[in-house]
């Protein structure tokens, strides 16, 4: 069985109907997960790479949780942005990662173009930096986990606090713990462990984890700055074994 099928799709935008290449939910299953839920794949095909899908007529590109509909004015805040510069190009079919990169990229415009969301906005700049991760390519990667967590904190503000979204919360400490900002990271964390209303035990887990890493990484690094590196039977191996061969 092949991993792509084709589904029929009736853009928003132009009202065209188009076919786009999507997953079969058997190769979804990843065989890892990072701690922020990027996944990976033993098949060629990575389901990430066509979550966007891609308008060829117009070029608006959405998500499955992107607006239902579009207004008037919002298709003409299309057209003026982007819809009058595009060339007629067809994404789908299989992609390629630089494929994907284009078709998250032009969601991220679309959606800006037509106000959505800030949550589905916050979706599309993680999976940006999940693909940059999957290139190696950590300064992009981290440019947009900045976006997205902004993004994630703008959600938060508008409708967290009411829902006691656990996972929301964890998202925004785990994001700022992979750019580097720990304090903030932890403050998140201890959010989710500390209140008495959140019972999602596995982002309460989650979160005690994380919190646990951020210390022990904090203590690493103090004891490397301040050479007091503990002294251990592997490293007096290791030194002996240098010494005789030299």
């Amino acid at each position: 069985m092949e991993p792509l099928y084709q589904s029929k799709i009736e853009c928003i935008c132009c009202e065209k109907t188009y076919m786009t290449s999507r997953v079969r939910p058997s190769f979804k299953k990843a065989t890892k997960t990072d701690s922020d839920f990027c996944g990976y794949y033993k098949t060629e095909v990575n389901p990430d790479f066509y979550v966007v899908r891609v308008c060829p007529n117009c070029g608006f590109a959405s998500t499955e949780n992107g607006l239902e509909r579009l207004n008037d004015q919002q298709k003409k805040q299309y057209h003026e942005k982007i819809g009058s510069q595009w060339q007629k190009q067809d994404y789908c079919g299989q992609r390629s990662a630089k494929q994907a990169m284009t078709c998250y990229k032009l969601a991220l415009l679309s959606a800006q173009a037509v106000g959505e969301k800030d949550r589905v906005l916050a979706g599309i700049l993680h999976h940006i930096g999940w693909l940059y991760r999957y290139e190696s390519n950590q300064n992009e990667e981290k440019r947009f986990l900045r976006f997205a967590l902004q993004a994630y904190i703008r959600v938060y503000e508008a409708e967290g606090v009411a829902l006691n979204n656990a996972k929301l919360m964890y998202l925004i400490g785990e994001l700022n713990r992979r750019i580097g900002e720990d304090n903030d990271a932890v403050r998140w964390f201890s959010r989710v462990v500390n209140d008495k209303k959140i019972v999602d035990a596995a982002m309460i887990r989650a979160s005690r984890e994380q919190w646990q890493l951020i210390r022990e990484e904090t203590e690493a690094r103090r004891l490397r700055s301040s050479g007091d590196i503990p002294f251990s039977e592997n490293s007096a191996e290791e030194d002996k074994s240098v010494s005789t061969s030299a």
